[in-house]
């Protein structure tokens, strides 16, 4: 109970927090900020009737150690250079009146400070579960897109966001959780799943990564971070953003799917939408099935360390490692 009230006490410091922080901003007193949803950041909605669009507050308020100031400050940078550079639909960063596009909020109940950003809500509405394929290649479309525009994209002299390497992600230098702590990983799977982080990292190692393979890229595309309004389909959630082989967004954009049966024609079709926009260098295209590998184990661990955090972890957990294992004696027996 005394860890119940802690994390109430953090909550609720959080929701003040957030309460206040519109007032750095242009926004009238009739300002109203509301929860809209919470995972590993804390999400309000925050509406001003004397403004036509709605916005939205993010705090980090999760692996703290990973968001750090200036890698916050270089997703904004770069969310607006998107905006203000392609036709890709993503939200639109506001700056306070001091100009800054990043506050940093204190509290006597917060045991560190916290980040906080503001940008415009964007309407819309998750894909449909059911029509994955077409969903698929509108996604192959934008990566390929937001991939164009990484490759000639100048980032300014103090930018910073980390870049992930399978070294990164199976030592878990970034603080996602190991897949050795993942949910029932006892002495069989270990033994399995050490095997596939091995054939990872040995099949990955000789991958070129200059600028045609390797850059910007979103790490986290889900359908989740898409909202679908009619014709349109905007990009959200950026935090991940990380320097990492392009081909890692088909990975992502898997995630929690790559058991389903028809996971191969989501791939195919994820890569005929990116052929309409740009060429898949083929020694690449070769290591996708390792890249998702590299990706579900990457999930194995996060599903680990969100077990005391989050209601989808613990509900996945068990048989989330279950197919792991049917899937890395598939991908060993072709590739290992």
């Amino acid at each position: 109970e005394i860890m119940a009230s802690k994390s109430d006490l953090v909550s609720n410091a959080i929701d003040r927090e957030a309460e206040d922080l519109v007032t750095l901003y242009n926004f009238s007193r009739e300002t109203t900020v509301t929860p809209l949803s919470e995972s590993e950041n804390k999400i309000y909605l925050v509406v001003d009737p004397q403004h036509e669009e709605k916005y939205v507050v993010r705090v980090n308020s999760g692996r703290l150690s990973y968001h750090t100031l200036p890698s916050i400050q270089s997703e904004m940078i770069w969310i607006e250079s998107l905006h203000d550079q392609t036709d890709l639909i993503v939200p639109r960063v506001l700056h306070a009146k001091d100009g800054s596009c990043v506050q940093v909020i204190h509290s006597p109940d917060l045991e560190q400070p916290r980040h906080c950003c503001i940008y415009s809500f964007l309407p819309g509405t998750e894909p449909p579960e059911q029509n994955l394929v077409s969903g698929f290649t509108r996604l192959g479309t934008i990566s390929a897109r937001m991939h164009l525009h990484a490759k000639v994209w100048q980032p300014p002299k103090d930018f910073y966001r980390h870049a992930w390497s399978p070294d990164a992600i199976l030592d878990n230098n970034y603080n996602w959780g190991r897949w050795q702590d993942g949910v029932g990983v006892g002495n069989d799977v270990q033994k399995l799943l050490s095997r596939l982080d091995r054939a990872i990292r040995k099949r990955l190692r000789t991958l070129a990564n200059d600028r045609e393979y390797y850059g910007l890229i979103h790490s986290d595309l889900r359908l989740a971070n898409l909202l679908v309004d009619g014709d349109h389909t905007a990009i959200i959630d950026f935090d991940d953003l990380a320097y990492w082989w392009y081909l890692f967004d088909l990975a992502s954009a898997l995630s929690f799917l790559e058991e389903r049966p028809d996971a191969p024609d989501l791939i195919t079709s994820w890569k005929e939408g990116y052929r309409q926009i740009a060429d898949i260098p083929s020694e690449i295209e070769s290591e996708i099935p390792t890249l998702i590998m590299l990706r579900r184990l990457q999930l194995m661990g996060w599903v680990g360390y969100q077990q005391h955090h989050l209601d989808f972890a613990r509900e996945i957990g068990p048989d989330f490692t279950k197919e792991s294992c049917r899937l890395a004696e598939e991908y060993l027996s072709s590739y290992g």
